[in-house]
């Protein structure tokens, strides 16, 4: 292949980019780079021919070009071919390679190998539904990965489960007036085997429901009000700290993730901690 050609099928590819057709962009990056991986602007292409197999969820395919990229971009600057890398290595489940990306993109890791199971802070995440839409809220296990800590509302989510995230959020939800970014989730990286389930208290004060959602999450299992979702989603409210504790209050409908034997014994055990009205009634599955 000539060099003429070559800048040929380089301005192709890009005309290809700005139709949004990736397959046809990237393969005529790989046929560029198949001549000339180490010209002066080969990182580039590298890192479009990687981009455009991510936009296309062919993970193996972005993981194999990343590396190539990554290995051409400066370490320690937040470069976002390590970032990209990151993530296609993370669902990949090539975890050498993921925490090689992650320390060559800037960020500290937990010490080990193998999964990475860090402390990455508080964010919230757009689920992938098909067509509905729900922000959740995530503890996030490392930087593309997150546990959904609310009861999803969309058939099929469920509380616990594992999400991998993109990296550029898209928007932000302040609380008390501490701004967290919102993700779109890329996949389902590990579904979560608790069920959900719906029932009906009734909480004489906002303290009572409080220590209804404090007792499930004592146990790993989540509980809160099915009504106000968005005031329990501390990452999807914009309201005060009181405005969200007064939502609480009252009798209402009441989701929660834990297996319905352990679900029962807990109301039980709630109800009959206290002897200011607290009930429950019509517990069953969701879906």
């Amino acid at each position: 292949m000539r060099e003429s050609e070559a800048e040929s099928l380089i301005k192709e590819a890009y005309r290809a980019w700005e139709a949004e057709e990736w397959l046809a962009a990237a393969g005529l990056f790989e046929q560029v780079l198949a001549r000339f991986p180490d010209e002066e602007r080969s990182a580039v292409w590298w890192y479009d021919a990687a981009l455009a197999h991510k936009f296309l969820r062919n993970w193996a395919k972005a993981c194999a070009l990343g590396r190539e990229a990554a290995a051409r971009a400066p370490r320690g600057e937040g470069d976002p071919a390590f970032w990209n890398l990151g993530i296609a290595a993370t669902i990949q489940g090539d975890w050498a390679t993921a925490r090689d990306a992650w320390a060559g993109f800037g960020i500290d890791l937990p010490a080990g190998e193998g999964e990475i199971e860090g402390r990455f802070g508080a964010a919230c995440v757009r689920l992938d539904t098909g067509g509905e839409r729900e922000v959740v809220w995530i503890d996030r296990l490392c930087p593309t990965r997150g546990r959904v800590m609310n009861v999803p509302v969309t058939a099929g989510r469920r509380f616990g489960e594992i999400v991998v995230h993109d990296g550029e959020p898209k928007g932000h939800r302040v609380v008390d007036g501490r701004e967290f970014p919102v993700f779109d989730e890329l996949l389902l990286f590990r579904a979560s085997e608790l069920p959900t389930l719906e029932v009906t208290v009734s909480a004489g004060e906002v303290a009572d429901l409080e220590a209804l959602i404090a007792l499930f999450t004592e146990h790993d299992f989540g509980a809160e009000a099915a009504s106000s979702l968005e005031v329990l989603c501390s990452c999807c409210s914009e309201g005060t700290h009181e405005q969200r504790r007064q939502a609480h209050a009252g009798a209402q409908r009441v989701s929660l993730a834990a297996p319905e034997a352990e679900a029962r014994r807990l109301l039980e055990r709630w109800a009959g901690e206290s002897a200011a009205g607290r009930s429950w009634s019509g517990l069953a599955p969701v879906g």
